[in-house]
């Protein structure tokens, strides 16, 4: 149960691990290429290895500095690509209702959506501030739940009961991690309907 819900939570580096090895299998294939082409003596398809080591080698000669800073940027972005993608965690927006139940090995879960979160939890930020849909946004990230509240016009909003009606909603979807709550009322306010 618990490789499936991480399968679910967590994106796949697939797509990427397979780019890098097509990039690595058409670079090694190019190499094997040319050295094949020039060990039976025909002309290079684009530049002969033992040159193109040579002009490696003797870098920066030869380059103007801006196409030399160009190439480095780009290298060094699909660097970063490459090393962020192995080394950040790649969680997915979503995260898991655990119910009832002594064995946590096979309890049943839920995989829900942020977004599906963020709507219950708007619904009752709403009903606790006597507000329209409109003037409530709820943002869930992993670790944190940011309600944004805007009250009408001349009527105060009880910033405590929005917290403890969210708060009691989260508490009912047991959320595996459970998120912090954080209430953010905005001192102006909308013109009522």
């Amino acid at each position: 149960m618990r490789r499936i819900l991480h399968r679910e939570t967590h994106s796949s580096r697939a797509a990427v691990a397979t780019l890098a090895a097509v990039l690595v299998m058409v670079l090694a294939a190019y190499g094997l290429l040319e050295a094949a082409v020039h060990a039976i003596g025909q002309p290079a398809w684009l530049i002969e290895p033992q040159l193109a080591a040579e002009r490696i080698v003797a870098l920066p000669a030869g380059l103007p500095p801006l196409l030399l800073g160009a190439l480095g940027a780009v290298l060094a972005m699909v660097g970063l690509f490459f090393f962020l993608n192995a080394v950040l965690p790649g969680r997915r927006a979503r995260h898991v209702l655990v119910g009832p139940g002594p064995d946590p090995e096979n309890t049943p879960a839920v995989v829900v959506d942020d977004e599906v979160i963020a709507s219950a939890l708007a619904r009752s930020a709403r009903l606790a501030a006597n507000v329209t849909p409109e003037q409530v946004m709820v943002v869930v990230s992993r670790r944190q739940v940011i309600v944004n509240v805007r009250p009408t016009s001349g009527v105060p909003v009880d910033e405590t009961a929005v917290l403890a009606a969210v708060q009691e909603e989260l508490g009912q979807m047991a959320l595996v991690p459970s998120p912090e709550v954080q209430v953010n009322v905005a001192t102006s306010g909308v013109i009522g309907a």
